[in-house]
């Protein structure tokens, strides 16, 4: 037998649009879900990143801290390479500017007229340096290296130009400064024949006071003879109980440089200064 649906035309379609509107229903429930699926999914996601990123900084942290702490621990070496260098320099130094200033006396007073006399006489390796009672000239902050400081008089102002192309013969000898050559006045003669002091040599009308800087411009200048090396850098007791074999050969050498650099220094000190 055939089935025959007794159900008016009008309450057929009323099913069908029932049927239809579950269907979207479903629809709808289903993309929900994928949507709160794909949201579960993306946030998990973000999760691990970020996990992974922090670890990754820690490590990164790590990593510095330990290059650090290596370079702290060679950070030893680098200074006493330094020392080591700065030592070095300074012997260098001093065995390049040591200056005979007995050789140089010794040619003066054979180069000096005999009409001619010094009241003082001062010889410094640099314009730095100040000596007592000394002449200090002001042509001598002109000569960076040694350099003599004449104070005299000689019998006229022939006399001094001969004994300034005296002076200009001396081996090393690079140029003469006169500073100035002047001859009395009558009241200078006359408080001289009075018993003037002893800076006053201007005794008679015709005798000439001279002041002369005599340059050694040749000679090397002592750039590093005034400074001081650096001192040794501290240790923790750990570090000096597990000291490296490259460590202690270090401190030996530093030692070493100081001994050279004290024996030159003493050398050069037995001149005059």
């Amino acid at each position: 037998m055939r089935p025959v649906n007794l159900l008016p035309p009008e309450e057929r379609r009323g099913d069908r649009a029932g049927s239809k509107g579950a269907g979207s229903l479903s629809y709808i429930v289903v993309g929900a879900l994928a949507a709160g699926l794909l949201f579960v999914t993306a946030f998990a996601l973000t999760g691990k990143q970020i996990s992974d990123r922090t670890t990754e900084v820690s490590n990164l942290e790590q990593e510095e801290a330990a290059a650090q702490e290596r370079a702290q621990r060679l950070q030893a070496f680098a200074d006493f390479r330094g020392m080591r260098e700065s030592r070095a320099a300074a012997v260098t130094s001093l065995a390049q500017s040591r200056f005979d200033w007995q050789r140089v006396l010794r040619e003066l007073s054979i180069v000096i007229p005999s009409d001619a006399w010094l009241i003082t006489a001062t010889g410094t390796a640099s314009p730095a340096v100040q000596m007592e009672n000394g002449a200090q000239l002001a042509n001598r902050a002109e000569v960076a290296g040694p350099a003599l400081e004449l104070v005299g008089c000689a019998a006229g102002q022939d006399s001094v130009a001969g004994f300034v192309a005296a002076l200009e013969d001396v081996d090393g000898v690079t140029r003469v400064g006169v500073v100035k050559s002047e001859l009395p006045d009558e009241s200078s003669v006359d408080a001289g024949a009075g018993g003037a002091g002893p800076d006053e040599c201007r005794t008679r009308d015709f005798i000439a006071k001279f002041e002369l800087v005599v340059a050694f411009d040749e000679v090397p200048v002592p750039a590093a003879a005034g400074v001081i090396p650096p001192a040794l850098p501290s240790t923790t007791p750990a570090t000096a109980a597990g000291a490296v074999p490259e460590q202690q050969a270090a401190q030996q050498s530093v030692s070493d440089q100081t001994a050279e650099a004290q024996q030159a220094s003493d050398s050069v000190g037995g001149g005059l200064k």
